[in-house]
């Protein structure tokens, strides 16, 4: 076995066997893509028995409420250990669920100097797809200031939208409702990136849609997982 796959290999099983320990149920299956500046961790059949019936009964948002909780004691430990394992500097993790497909998504932003991010394809119009992306930003919000785009594997896409809150989000996060800003602008957010041309611009059909916020910095994220 490689260094690159014991890295790999290393990764998933620490991820796995902490998810199963704060939630009490692990994912089934683990992808795990580390691509500069992003490394991003796929979670497919991911939802205990105790959140499935809560999703039947449409409580989406007290499974989402529960699991941010969680996340919030999580997230620094997973941080530093995917640094330690990975031997990178995680600045960052973010995450999101798919609660509907059973999935979900943890990444993080890799700071390191001099990185290179890797290139879209050739064969791809990467202008016609970050306009379709100021589009779909600017039906929620407004038009963000510096959109990048990152394909950090042929079914892993990262979208960065820098300068993106209105005044009034603005205001709710002065104010402490960041909790509630995101709850509400998740499920928001997913159905705009599903209702633009996306598909057709990456010549593939998406599977998951994933999003989330570093309030902090005014950026959103947008990871999608294609088919």
């Amino acid at each position: 076995m490689n260094k690159n796959k014991e890295i790999y290999s290393e990764m998933v099983s620490y991820v796995g066997k902490k998810l199963r320990d704060h939630f009490g149920k692990g994912p089934t299956s683990i992808y795990i893509t580390l691509n500069k500046p992003y490394i991003t961790i796929y979670l497919r059949d991911f939802l205990a028995p105790m959140e499935r019936i809560l999703v039947e009964r449409n409580e989406v948002k007290r499974v989402e409420e529960t699991r941010d909780l969680i996340m919030v004691d999580l997230l620094p430990e997973l941080s530093r250990m995917l640094s330690q394992i990975a031997d990178v500097n995680i600045n960052k993790l973010y995450y999101n669920w798919s609660l509907e497909n059973q999935s979900g998504m943890i990444f993080g932003v890799i700071n390191e100097q001099n990185i290179i991010p890797p290139s879209w394809p050739s064969y791809l119009n990467e202008e016609a797809f970050r306009q379709e992306v100021i589009i779909l930003t600017k039906k929620g919000q407004k038009a963000p200031e510096q959109t990048e785009l990152f394909w950090l594997s042929e079914r892993t896409i990262v979208v960065k939208r820098k300068g993106i809150f209105v005044r009034i989000e603005k205001e709710l996060i002065k104010n402490g409702y960041v909790e509630e800003l995101k709850l509400t602008k998740r499920p928001m957010e997913k159905e705009l990136v599903a209702e633009a041309n996306l598909e057709p611009l990456l010549q593939k059909k998406i599977q998951d849609i994933f999003v989330d916020w570093d309030v902090d910095d005014d950026v959103g994220y947008i990871v999608l997982v294609t088919e």
